[in-house]
C-alpha cells in the first residue's frame, strides 16, 4: 500500500461527525373526551371491562372542524415555538400518519403550506403505529449524512374516522391527537444514537385499513374478505403476541446498536397500545415498570401520534434530564416496528423560550400564509372565470352554423 508523502501531499481534516438532536416538541389533542361510559351507550361493554384489558378510561375524539392536518399543524407551531426556529429554515417536513387528509397531496404539504415553510420539501409516511420513530430515522439520518440541517417530524392521526364504532375489538382502543419534534444538526456528541427498524409483511392480514388500491375492493365499497374499505379490522389477540414479542428484542436491539446495555436506559417512551405490553415488556427486560412512560388512560390509542404526545408529556413532568438515554418503540400494522435510542439534550433555559422578534416573525409567516393560500384560490377561480367567458376561435361562427341548420329543419 502506497504512503503519502507529506512533502508533496497535504493532509486534510477529517470532518467531525455530525448528530441530530431533538431541539423542540409541541403535542395537539382535540378538547372532546370520549369515556369508556360514553362508549357503553352504543357499544355491548362498560369501564370495568375497557380498564382491565387495556387500561384505558378515555380517548380525544377530533370535532368537525379538526382533522389531520389541522392538528399536526397545532403541534407543530408548538414545536417550532420551544425551538425558537421560523419555517423557514426548515429543510424538512415527514408526516407519521395512517388516517391522511388525502390519498395526494400529502398532509405535509398541507402543514408546510400553513407554516409558510418554502424551503422544505414534505411529505407522508406510512408505517402505522411505528410510523413516528421511522420517519424520525429518515430526517435524522438525512442530517447525519449532511443533507439537511433541520427537520420537523410529526406524528399526527384521527383514527375516529376510520373505526367502525359497532366494532368493540377496535372502537374502544382508539384516540385522536398529534405530535411534532425539531430535529437539528449539531457538532455535540448526542441525539439519535441507533434505530432499529423491521419488517413482517406475512402479517398484513391482522391489522389494516382497506383503501381505493385494494384488491379486495369492489363497487359495494366491500371487499371480498368482508372488511369494510376505509375502516380498520384487526385481529387482536394475534396482534398482541406480536407486540409483547417484539417490544423487547428491539429496545434490545437498539441498545446494543447504541454501545449500551439496558440497564443504561433511563426512560423507555413505548407506543401507548395497552398498558397490559408495557407490562409484559418490562418484566422481559427487567426494567422497573416505572420507567415505562404511559398516559393510555387518558388518550388512549392515537397510532404514529403516541409516542410524540407521551414525549412531550414526559418533559413536561420533567421525568428526562440532560444526558439521559431515551428508547422509543413503535409497533403496529404492516406488521412493522421500530426503536430507537436517544440521548437527550436539553437546551438552555434561555434557548427554550422563544425570542419575541422570532415569535413575531413566525405569526408574520403563519399570516401570510394563509392569505396567499386564499390568494391563490382566488385567482384560480377568476382565471377560470375569464376563460369560460373569453369568445374562442370559431366558436360565433359554429353556433350560427347550428342555428341555420335548424331554421332549415
Amino acid at each position: 500500500m502506497a504512503m503519502r508523502n507529506p512533502k508533496t501531499e497535504p493532509e486534510y481534516p477529517i470532518a467531525s461527525p455530525t448528530y441530530a438532536h431533538v431541539v423542540g416538541w409541541g403535542m395537539a389533542v382535540p378538547e372532546n373526551v370520549m369515556t369508556n361510559d360514553d362508549i357503553s351507550a352504543f357499544v355491548e361493554t362498560n369501564d370495568e371491562w375497557i380498564v382491565a384489558r387495556t387500561g384505558i378510561k378515555e380517548r380525544r375524539i377530533a370535532s368537525e372542524d379538526e382533522s389531520t392536518a389541522t392538528l399536526a399543524y397545532k403541534a407543530a407551531q408548538r414545536a417550532l415555538e420551544i425551538a425558537d426556529i421560523l419555517p423557514i429554515d426548515l429543510d424538512l417536513i415527514v408526516v407519521a400518519t395512517s388516517t391522511p387528509e388525502n390519498i395526494f397531496p400529502s398532509t405535509a404539504s398541507l402543514v408546510q403550506d400553513w407554516l409558510n415553510a418554502s424551503h422544505a420539501g414534505a411529505f407522508d409516511l406510512s408505517a402505522a403505529c411505528s410510523g413516528f420513530v421511522y420517519a424520525l430515522n429518515m430526517a435524522a439520518d438525512s442530517i447525519r449524512a449532511g443533507s439537511i440541517t433541520t427537520a420537523l417530524v410529526i406524528g399526527s392521526e384521527t383514527m375516529s374516522r376510520i373505526l367502525d364504532w359497532q366494532d368493540r375489538s377496535t372502537c374502544i382502543l382508539f384516540g385522536d391527537g398529534a405530535g411534532a419534534v425539531v430535529l437539528q444538526a449539531s457538532k455535540v456528541e448526542g441525539g439519535v444514537l441507533s434505530s432499529v427498524l423491521r419488517s413482517d409483511g406475512a402479517g398484513c392480514d391482522l391489522l389494516a385499513i382497506p383503501s381505493v388500491g385494494s384488491i379486495d375492493a369492489d363497487e359495494s365499497r366491500a371487499g371480498s374478505n368482508g372488511h369494510q374499505l376505509f375502516k380498520m379490522y384487526m385481529v387482536g389477540s394475534e396482534v398482541f403476541k406480536f407486540a409483547t414479542r417484539v417490544v423487547n428484542d428491539s429496545i434490545d436491539q437498539a441498545t446494543k446498536l447504541a454501545g449500551l446495555d439496558v440497564s443504561d436506559i433511563d426512560l423507555v417512551i413505548p407506543h401507548q397500545a395497552n398498558y397490559r405490553i408495557l407490562q409484559s415488556a418490562a418484566r422481559k427486560l427487567k426494567i422497573d415498570i416505572n420507567k415505562f412512560m404511559s398516559n393510555v388512560d387518558r388518550y388512549g390509542n392515537t397510532s404514529a401520534a403516541s409516542i410524540p404526545i407521551a414525549l412531550c408529556e414526559a418533559i413536561e413532568q420533567k421525568r428526562i434530564h440532560d444526558k439521559d438515554h431515551i428508547a422509543l418503540v413503535g409497533f403496529g400494522g404492516g406488521l412493522t416496528w421500530a426503536s430507537m435510542i436517544i440521548q437527550w439534550g436539553i437546551p438552555e433555559p434561555s434557548q427554550q423560550q422563544s425570542s419575541l422578534i422570532n415569535r413575531q416573525r413566525r405569526n408574520i409567516l403563519y399570516y401570510t400564509a394563509k392569505w396567499r393560500s386564499r390568494s391563490r384560490r382566488w385567482r384560480r377561480r377568476v382565471n377560470k372565470t375569464m376563460e369560460y367567458l373569453r369568445p374562442k376561435r370559431g366558436r360565433v361562427p359554429r353556433l350560427l352554423r347550428k342555428v341555420d341548420e335548424d331554421d332549415r329543419l
